[in-house]
C-alpha cells in the first residue's frame, strides 16, 4: 500500500483541507498530513495519538514502517534536534533511521462530523448538539442534552467510559441535563459563554487554566477536567477502529499505559 493511498483512506473521516478551513475560518495554526515520508510501500500501520519513543518502540517492534498520529510530529518550526535529552527529537530521529513514515491527522479529526470531539460528545451520553465553531462540513465545541442524572452519578460514568482516573471535578451536587464539551485544550472565553448560552449544567474539556475554571463555576456550571490524553484518545480510538478495515496493510492501535 502506498504512503498516498494510506492517506485518501484517513481522509475518508475528514481532508486535511477540513483543518485548513478551521485555520482560515477561525485563526488557528495546524501541520496535518504527511510529516515524515520515507519512501517506502506501507507494510503496516500504528495508530498512536502522540509521536513518542513508546510509540515508535511498538512500531519497531511490530515490524510496520508508519505510524499515523493524531497530534502533529512536527507542530512549528524546528531550530534544532537535541538527541541526547529532547523526546520529541528522539522519537523523529529514530522514525527517520528505521524507515518509518508518519501522518498527523490533526484539527481536521477535532472537526470531522464524526470525529474526535463527536466522540467526545457521545462518550459523554450526548447527541443532537449546539455547535460553537461551525465548518461547511462539521465543527467543534458542542452543548447538548444528556440524560438527566446526578453530578456524582456523571462522573463515575465518565471515568468507566473514558478509561480514566485522572479526572478532576469542581462544582456542587446537582442534576445534569446538559452538557458542554471541547476536546483537548478548548475552553477559552467563547467557550465558556457559549456553554452558558445554550444552558449546560457541566464544562467538560483539558488544559484549563485556574482563571477559566473560575469564571466556568461563577457561571453556575460545574467542571469536569479531563486529562488531554484520556479526552482525545477515546474518539481517536473510535476513528481508527472504523477506518481499519479499510486498510489492506496490518494496523494496531497503540495506548500508553503512562499515559492513560
Amino acid at each position: 500500500m502506498k504512503l498516498n493511498e494510506v492517506l485518501t483512506v484517513l481522509e475518508k473521516v475528514a481532508p486535511v483541507a477540513l483543518s485548513d478551513e478551521f485555520c482560515k475560518k477561525f485563526g488557528m495554526y495546524d501541520n496535518s498530513g504527511v510529516i515524515i515520508n520515507c519512501g517506502a510501500d506501507i507494510n503496516g500501520a500504528l495508530f498512536s495519538l502522540d509521536l513518542s519513543e513508546n510509540a515508535v518502540k511498538k512500531a519497531k517492534e511490530l515490524g510496520y514502517n508508519l505510524i499515523v498520529t493524531h497530534h502533529p510530529a512536527i507542530y512549528g518550526g524546528i531550530s534544532r534536534l537535541d538527541l541526547t535529552r529532547d523526546p520529541q527529537a528522539i522519537a523523529l530521529a529514530e522514525c527517520i533511521k528505521n524507515g518509518i513514515s508518519v501522518i498527523s491527522m490533526h484539527l481536521n479529526f477535532d472537526a470531522a462530523p464524526q470525529g474526535i470531539d463527536f466522540h467526545l460528545m457521545q462518550g459523554l451520553g450526548g447527541d443532537n448538539p449546539e455547535i460553537l465553531a461551525k465548518l461547511d462540513n462539521g465543527g467543534y465545541g458542542r452543548v447538548y442534552p444528556v440524560k438527566q442524572t446526578q453530578f456524582t452519578a456523571f462522573v463515575e460514568n465518565v471515568k468507566n467510559t473514558f478509561n480514566s482516573d485522572r479526572v478532576i471535578i469542581y462544582g456542587k451536587e446537582r442534576s445534569v441535563k446538559k452538557v458542554a464539551s471541547f476536546c483537548g485544550a478548548g475552553c477559552d472565553e467563547r467557550a465558556i459563554a457559549f456553554a452558558e448560552k445554550h444552558g449546560a449544567d457541566v464544562f467538560v474539556s483539558s488544559d484549563l487554566k485556574h482563571h477559566e475554571i473560575t469564571a466556568i463555576l461563577g457561571r453556575g456550571i460545574n467542571v469536569i477536567h479531563l486529562t488531554h490524553y484520556s479526552a482525545e484518545n477515546y474518539g481517536f480510538e473510535k476513528i481508527y477502529s472504523r477506518i481499519s478495515k479499510d486498510l489492506s496493510v496490518p494496523s494496531s492501535y497503540f495506548s500508553d499505559a503512562e499515559l492513560t
